[in-house]
């Protein structure tokens, strides 16, 4: 493949510096309006680059077409970012700091947030390397500002040489993702992709088909609330029924913070009320429908239990659904992550398939009849005043791009039957 002018860096050092910052609070679309500020500077670059149709729609949805070059039936292929960044961290006025050779060791930041070694073993992997950090007073912004410049340098690869063959391309840059309702108002029929990549992951060379499967559920405790001074017998305490029922739970292999990889959890991660109710909220996780309907039977015996010792006390234990593992859809045609993985060692990259510990807009979308499995940026440390990510990384996520779509009109010429 000829050498890659890359733009993404330049691109991104740009991007980063608009704050796009979600909202957990907000009940518009966007959540937050300066998401469409970035989305319309986008806009702009797709059509300088010659994407006649780039638009923004009223929901903040930046879309756009590079057409193919060849005359043969290719599937379309979407390429999915998202320019928000995480509300939990704030993302205005990102000062960007790049560090050049890396050389091992810690990254000291000016804010006095220092990048350690010991906990970014991927540091490792990155002798010689160019690092790309904030100041440490805010986020980067790399989740997912990364994957929208090495989409956008992709295709301005393609556009610059049209003897790359490849299908029509379908580009999505979306809002709100990290609050959750990154597909919302997403017209999967209207994007008109039959296959999708969502360029949002981390370390060089993965490849992720999978996400938890995730549930949310409400426990209300209804109790009995009557004058202190004499309330011996009649008053019940929801709040204490609570307590008692979160202090139940065990401390070791079901809570996010001492599980792992394929390890799921009960979560309680709010709680609220008085005397007479108590409402828990419990986030429940796990890799299978299996996994969760088994957690989720395992907190209402705990719960019961709790409440049989107090019988004036009710209990309602309500389940919603979230999204669930997008394995279950992908695996219905294994191409769309092999031709991922395919794209990645065509870049000299070894592949890693892997897995999220959360969910992504290709969980959903995956559910809604577009697969979309998740690949590499070069982040690290997301949501986090400590993220950083790799310039040679990023070029090669750019790469697997280029890649990855002359695979899926290679894998279609006629008489190809791979």
């Amino acid at each position: 493949m000829k050498a890659i002018q890359h733009t993404c860096v330049n691109r991104f050092l740009r991007y980063v510096t608009y704050d796009t910052q979600s909202s957990e609070e907000s009940t518009t679309f966007p959540s937050t309006e300066k998401q469409k500020v970035l989305g319309k500077e986008l806009v702009k670059e797709l059509r300088e680059m010659g994407l006649s149709d780039a638009q923004m729609d009223e929901w903040g949805y930046v879309t756009a077409t590079l057409p193919a070059n060849v005359h043969h039936h290719v599937p379309v292929i979407g390429l999915i970012a998202h320019m928000d960044t995480s509300p939990d961290v704030s993302g205005a006025n990102v000062k960007t700091i790049t560090h050049p050779d890396y050389q091992g060791g810690d990254i000291p930041l000016p804010a006095g947030v220092i990048i350690t070694a010991q906990d970014n073993p991927a540091l490792a992997t990155q002798m010689g390397n160019d690092i790309i950090t904030s100041d440490g007073h805010t986020l980067l912004g790399a989740d997912n500002k990364a994957g929208i410049a090495e989409i956008f340098d992709a295709i301005h690869h393609l556009v610059e040489h049209p003897e790359l063959k490849h299908g029509t391309i379908r580009i999505a840059v979306t809002p709100d993702e990290e609050v959750g309702r990154g597909t919302e108002h997403f017209d999967v029929k209207a994007f008109g992709a039959q296959f999708a990549y969502t360029i949002d992951g981390e370390s060089l060379g993965e490849v992720e088909d999978e996400t938890f499967c995730a549930d949310s559920v409400t426990l209300k405790i209804r109790g009995v609330n009557v004058h202190p001074g004499y309330a011996k017998g009649k008053l019940v305490n929801a709040i204490k029924i609570a307590a008692a029922i979160i202090a139940d739970l065990p401390q070791d292999g079901l809570s996010p913070e001492t599980t792992e990889k394929r390890e799921g959890y009960v979560h309680p991660h709010h709680i609220s009320g008085g005397v007479e109710e108590a409402v828990i909220k419990f986030l429940i996780r796990d890799f299978t429908v299996e996994g969760l309907h088994e957690k989720e039977s395992f907190l209402k015996e705990r719960a019961d239990n709790i409440l049989s010792h107090h019988p004036k006390a009710a209990m309602d234990f309500q389940v919603a659904e979230s999204y669930r593992n997008m394995r279950y859809e992908i695996d219905k045609n294994p191409d769309v992550v092999d031709y991922a993985m395919e794209a990645v060692r065509r870049a000299n990259v070894t592949p890693v398939k892997g897995l999220i510990r959360g969910g992504t807009d290709g969980s959903r979308l995956s559910y809604q009849g577009l697969l979309t499995p998740n690949i590499f940026t070069g982040g690290h440390n997301f949501h986090s005043r400590q993220e950083w990510i790799s310039i040679q990384d990023m070029h090669k996520a750019v790469e697997t791009i280029v890649h990855l779509v002359q695979i899926w009109e290679e894998k279609n010429r006629p008489g190809n039957h791979a």
